[in-house]
């Protein structure tokens, strides 16, 4: 994973400080991309643990077509959390009661999330994030872009239109209840010589945090397009438009710079699910996975 670690060194050496909509302030840099050769191992990285499960659970999740928490919580997914927590927080008027990360906060936080799992009106109501990912990939404007990717890669391999966009220019004033718009926007994938690649464009990047995520995300969704349709893996691309550290990610990006790489781990795949939307977590087993510690960090929200 030489790759990422190259874009947080060209971050800290040549980004430039930008105010941003959290008020945290980032180091950001404009157009970077990194190549992964999935034939070499999974792409996640060992320089510190990232959880697998929570990056299955959520990508199950997108395929379904589902924007609301529940699911993720019932898994113990906590990714999506803070975002319907803190419009439930300004929709009741409780902002100032609880300032964000404070321990009252995160008390609160919780209640939320037990309430979410427990209570399926509730989680109905306050649980849903909108018209983001899921709704985009199974249902833009009426389209199931996943189910159509998947029959073009097929039937016309060549071509130069599979693609899914999660910008959906009607749908981005209503992404309140999620807090931003899609910052993975659009995916293409690419056939040749037998081998499926996927390219991603993302708009915005946190890169301590959310990078490692989106890497080993739309890896194993390219994996499970090419088993499904029958080729082998390819290349992982990954763009980005503005790819930043929060200020208050920068000692935790030295520390992870300090650490010395190990082997990246195997991902094996049920090969008997031919369908895009037959997977369930039982069908894959990640081995040789031994990573440095986990880095904590706070979440810009």
């Amino acid at each position: 994973m030489q790759q990422y670690h190259d874009l947080l060194h060209h971050i800290i050496q040549t980004g430039v400080r930008k105010s941003d909509r959290t008020g945290t302030g980032t180091i950001s840099v404009f157009g970077y991309q990194m190549r992964f050769d999935l034939a070499a191992g999974f792409p996640l990285l060992t320089t510190k643990k990232v959880s697998f499960k929570l990056i299955l659970h959520e990508l199950l999740w997108f395929l379904q077509g589902d924007t609301n928490i529940r699911y993720l919580v019932q898994h113990n997914v906590g990714i999506w959390n803070e975002w319907p927590f803190q419009y439930w927080l300004q929709q009741q008027g409780l902002e100032e009661q609880f300032p964000k990360y404070t321990e009252a906060w995160k008390a609160k936080l919780q209640e939320f999330v037990t309430r979410i799992a427990a209570d399926e009106a509730f989680a109905a109501q306050w649980g849903e994030l909108g018209p983001v990912y899921g709704r985009q990939w199974r249902n833009f404007e009426g389209i199931d872009q996943i189910t159509q990717v998947v029959e073009d890669i097929r039937n016309n391999p060549d071509s130069r239109r599979l693609i899914v966009s999660a910008w959906n220019p009607r749908d981005i004033p209503v992404m309140t209840k999620s807090g931003l718009p899609p910052c993975h926007t659009l995916f293409q994938f690419y056939v040749a010589e037998g081998r499926l690649s996927c390219q991603l464009y993302q708009r915005s990047a946190d890169v301590f945090l959310g990078v490692p995520f989106n890497i080993a995300s739309y890896a194993l969704l390219t994996l499970m397009v090419a088993q499904v349709t029958g080729l082998q893996p390819g290349e992982f691309v990954h763009t980005f438009g503005d790819a930043h550290l929060y200020l208050n990610h920068l000692d935790q990006a030295n520390l992870q710079l300090s650490r010395d790489f190990r082997p990246l781990p195997k991902l094996y795949i049920n090969p008997e699910i031919k369908d895009i939307f037959g997977f369930s977590f039982a069908d894959f087993t990640l081995e040789g996975y031994d990573p440095h510690p986990a880095i904590r960090a706070a979440v810009s929200v």
